[in-house]
C-alpha cells in the first residue's frame, strides 16, 4: 500500500518496534463483522463470534438477504463495535448519539436500550441522516428520534437532558485507509490537527447536553494523537471530568500517556482503526423545560387508529400520537420543545390516514413483534425473493380479508393486505430488489 508522505514516518516513530508489524497489516484483507439484533423475536444461530461480545460475529452478511431485510443483522466491523459497548446504556436512559449515520453505533445502543428511555440520533448531512433513518427503521427501533443538526443547535434545546453521549468525531479516518484506502486521498501531516479543532468545537456543545453525573463516550477511527490523547488532555484541563478506565479486551491498547483510554491497532486487534474514551461529567448544566404534551389528532383520525390498533395490536404502544399532515407518528416522552430542530425521523412512524381509513406502516411492521400482532402472515424464503422484488405473493392458504403483519423465518417484514390467498405487495417502493 502507498501512505500518504509523512504517514508512514509518523507511526514508525509512535510505534517503534510495532512499527513492522502493524504496516504488515496493511497488506491484508480488511475485518468483516455484524452484530445480531436482539430486539427481534426470532434468533438465529451464526458461527464464529467475537470474544467479550454480546452480539458480535466475524464474517460477511448480504445485504439482500432474510436476515438483513428483517433487521435481525447490521454489518459492522469488530473495531466500531467497541463504542458503544463501552457506552452500554441502561434501559431506561436519555442518549445521544451525536454524529450518528450511517446507524452502526445507534442500532448497537438500542440494543442495549431495548426500546426503553430514548435515543436522540443525529446526523447533520442531510443525505446521510435518510441513510441512518432506513438503517433504524429496519432495527425495529420505537424510542428513536433522528435529528438533522449542528452540535451547537442542539445544545440550545438539549440542555442538562442526556444520561449519555456518544460522539464518534469526524476525524482523519487513519484507521479505515485498510477497508476505504481513498480515505487516504485527503490526508497531510496537518489534517489531524485541523480535525482537532472541529472535535473541539463539537465536544464544547456536547458537554452542555449533560446531566450531572452523566457519561460522555468520545472515539475517533484514527491513531493520531492530535485527535485521541491531545483532545483527552484538553478535555480533563478545561472541563470538570473525570476519566473512566475502559476494560481492555480482545488485544485492545491502553492510550499513549493515557491508560484508562483504549486503542485499536490491526496487528493487535482482530479489526480496523479505533480509539475510545469514557468521561463523568462532574459539573451543571441547566436542565431543559420539558411541556406536557398530549395526543395532536382530530377525533375522526383518533377514532380510525384505535380501530386498527384494537384490532391488530395486543399491546398499547407508549409515547405521545402526532400526525404530520396524513402521517402518525409515536413520538417518545420526555422531550424538550422540537419546534427550531431539524428532524428527520419523528419517532416511529405508524401509517398514513387516508379517506375513512388508516393504512399501517412498513416501519411499524418492523418495529413490533409477532407476539405483540393479532394478525400475521408467514411466507417462506421463496416468496421472500419475489416480494422484495415488488411482486404479490400467492399464499398457500385463504386468509380473511385485510391488513397482516408479513412474517419470513418468524420476524416481521412490514404490513401488507390479503384478499383471499393474493398477499398484495407493500414492499417499499425505494427499498425494493433483486
Amino acid at each position: 500500500m502507498n501512505f500518504p508522505n509523512g504517514f508512514k514516518e509518523k507511526y514508525q516513530h509512535l510505534l517503534g518496534e510495532d512499527a513492522a508489524a502493524f504496516f504488515a497489516t496493511f497488506e491484508q484483507e480488511a475485518v468483516s463483522a455484524f452484530r445480531t439484533n436482539p430486539l427481534k423475536e426470532t434468533q438465529k444461530a451464526f458461527d464464529d463470534p467475537i470474544p467479550n461480545t454480546p452480539w458480535g460475529h466475524y464474517g460477511k452478511v448480504s445485504g439482500k438477504s432474510i436476515e438483513h431485510a428483517t433487521g435481525l443483522v447490521y454489518s459492522q466491523e469488530p473495531a466500531a463495535q467497541i463504542v458503544a459497548q463501552v457506552a452500554q446504556p441502561k434501559p431506561g436512559m436519555k442518549v445521544l448519539d451525536l454524529a450518528a449515520a450511517p446507524g452502526g453505533k445507534t442500532t448497537q445502543l438500542l440494543s442495549y436500550l431495548d426500546n426503553q428511555g430514548l435515543l436522540v440520533s443525529n446526523e447533520i448531512h442531510r443525505g446521510r441522516s435518510k441513510i441512518l433513518v432506513e438503517n433504524v427503521e429496519r432495527f425495529g427501533a420505537r424510542n428513536v428520534l433522528v435529528t438533522n443538526e449542528s452540535a451547537d443547535r442542539l445544545a440550545k434545546v438539549f440542555s442538562g437532558f442526556f444520561d449519555l453521549i456518544v460522539l464518534d468525531a469526524p476525524c482523519s479516518g487513519e484507521g479505515m485507509f485498510r477497508k476505504q484506502p481513498d480515505a487516504m486521498d485527503y490526508w497531510s501531516i496537518d489534517y489531524p490537527r485541523e480535525c482537532s479543532l472541529l472535535q473541539r468545537e463539537i465536544l464544547e456543545d456536547a458537554l452542555k447536553m449533560l446531566v450531572p453525573g452523566g457519561s460522555l463516550v468520545y472515539s475517533t477511527c484514527t491513531w493520531a494523537p492530535e485527535e485521541n490523547e491531545e483532545i483527552v488532555s484538553w478535555l480533563l484541563e478545561n472541563y470538570d471530568l473525570e476519566l473512566e478506565t475502559i476494560e481492555k479486551i480482545n488485544g485492545m491498547a491502553e492510550g499513549i500517556d493515557f491508560p484508562e483510554t483504549a486503542r485499536m491497532y490491526p496487528h493487535l486487534f482482530k479489526g480496523e482503526g479505533q480509539f475510545v474514551a469514557k468521561f463523568r461529567y462532574l459539573g451543571e448544566n441547566r436542565p431543559a423545560k420539558i411541556p406536557s404534551k398530549k395526543d395532536q389528532l382530530s377525533a375522526e383520525q383518533k377514532k380510525w387508529w384505535q380501530e386498527f390498533s384494537k384490532k391488530h395490536l395486543k399491546i398499547t404502544l407508549e409515547g405521545v400520537l402526532e400526525t404530520f399532515g396524513d402521517e402518525l407518528y409515536l413520538v417518545p416522552l420526555g422531550l424538550p420543545d422540537l419546534r427550531k430542530v431539524k428532524i428527520a425521523r419523528n419517532g416511529l412512524h405508524l401509517g398514513t390516514f387516508k379517506k375513512n381509513r388508516f393504512e399501517p406502516s412498513f416501519a411499524l411492521g418492523l418495529a413490533l413483534k409477532p407476539s405483540e400482532v393479532k394478525e400475521t402472515v408467514s411466507i417462506t424464503p421463496e416468496d421472500f425473493v419475489h416480494y422484495v422484488a415488488g411482486e404479490t405473493v400467492q399464499l398457500r392458504e385463504t386468509h380473511p380479508n385485510g391488513w397482516y403483519q408479513v412474517l419470513v423465518e418468524g420476524n416481521g417484514l412490514g404490513f401488507a393486505k390479503v384478499t383471499g390467498q393474493t398477499l398484495k405487495n407493500f414492499y417499499p417502493k425505494g427499498l425494493r430488489f433483486r
